[in-house]
């Protein structure tokens, strides 16, 4: 159907290469001059200033719902004027002990056009059907939950 590539970058740069020492940071390149600096969570010896692979995680299953959402919106003529979702990821340790990301709680906040009304009801519904439509909730383990 399609494919999706990004190049990622790392150097030692100089640096010892002991566990404790060697830099976590490394940058993204998704093309068409769009970078970003990424690095381990600082509870991982990361640094804390810039993205960590599982804020990215959650940012990319938050990015895919809000799309999704979006064009179901649409195509039913329920104009929105802004969607802001403060999602939450959790990292637990999984059944094997390992930490895994088991689950991430969206939060989204909708503000629909003047004259535009969406029951709890609808506004669930659209929720709903945006989880089950998401490519990417659709290729993942970790539970995604809706907070109205």
């Amino acid at each position: 159907m399609s494919s999706h590539s990004i190049t990622l970058t790392w150097n030692r740069d100089g640096k010892e290469f002991g566990y404790k020492e060697y830099s976590r940071d490394h940058d993204l390149d998704f093309g068409h001059d769009i970078r970003m600096r990424a690095s381990a969570a600082a509870d991982y010896l990361g640094t804390a200033e810039i993205p960590d692979p599982e804020q990215a995680f959650v940012a990319s299953l938050s990015s895919c719902h809000m799309l999704t959402f979006l064009a179901l919106a649409s195509l039913q003529n329920l104009t929105l004027e802004s969607y802001t979702d403060k999602a939450v990821g959790y990292l637990e340790k999984g059944d094997n002990g390992k930490p895994v990301l088991s689950r991430i709680e969206l939060h989204p906040v909708t503000v629909w056009a003047e004259g535009i009304t969406v029951s709890p009801e609808k506004l669930e519904e659209l929720h709903h059907k945006a989880h089950e439509e998401c490519f990417l909730a659709n290729s993942v383990k970790t539970t995604i939950s809706t907070i109205l």
